[in-house]
């Protein structure tokens, strides 16, 4: 909230995280209602969590894949979201069926698959080994969708020791955000207040301009 850069964490599990994320500096969180995925949560628990952070100011996500509008909308009435997250491969007219502003994720920078879906923020994940295990690509790759004004989401295997890297490799446009899970967990999936506190304090040191040389 206090920088350029917006800082999602995903796959938060528990109110607890939720609350640590805020006092982390987290613009959003991510709550993730994918059947295979595991950090995947009921909406008797997603509503607790948001429950937590009401007030706060942090934009709440429901992250989905290829499931159903009923399944969806049945989530969106137990809990309070500000935004959508779709992380299969749905089309422009589903995406559209959804009234909240929508994160559509992509496998890596496709601008031809971006041109897709006009209206929606893209969240640019690994190309080909998708979200939420924590590989690494070439993040460089997105600045080509920055650049003609695209809403980027910078995701896949970032951490507090390698963010600031893919935020200066974009070039001098930065992303719109950036977007986190195993990055700042724990062996069990749960949100380490650290490692979330360094790297909100990563990404708002790489949006700091450099230092002038130092005169002679």
């Amino acid at each position: 909230m206090s920088g350029n850069v917006r800082i999602k964490i995903c796959g938060i599990t528990h109110p607890d995280d939720a609350v640590a994320a805020v006092e982390a500096g987290a613009d959003l969180i991510g709550l993730n209602f994918v059947p295979t995925s595991r950090r995947r949560i009921d909406p008797n628990r997603a509503a607790a969590i948001c429950q937590a952070v009401e007030g706060s100011g942090v934009e709440r996500v429901a992250v989905f894949q290829d499931q159903g509008w009923d399944e969806i909308e049945r989530v969106l009435r137990r809990a309070e979201f500000e935004r959508v997250q779709l992380h299969g491969s749905e089309t422009e007219e589903e995406v559209e069926l959804v009234e909240l502003p929508v994160i559509k994720a992509l496998p890596g920078a496709d601008l031809e698959l971006a041109e897709q879906y006009p209206g929606s923020m893209l969240l640019l994940d690994h190309p080909s080994e998708g979200g939420g295990r924590g590989n690494t690509w070439d993040w460089s790759e997105a600045s080509a969708l920055i650049e003609i004004g695209l809403d980027v989401i910078l995701a896949g295997g970032l951490n507090p020791e390698n963010v600031a890297q893919a935020i200066d490799g974009v070039g001098d446009i930065a992303p719109w955000g950036v977007d986190v899970a195993t990055g700042v967990e724990g062996d069990d999936l749960r949100k380490d207040p650290g490692r979330m506190k360094a790297f909100v304090e990563a990404v708002r040191q790489a949006e700091e301009p450099p230092l002038p040389p130092e005169s002679p």
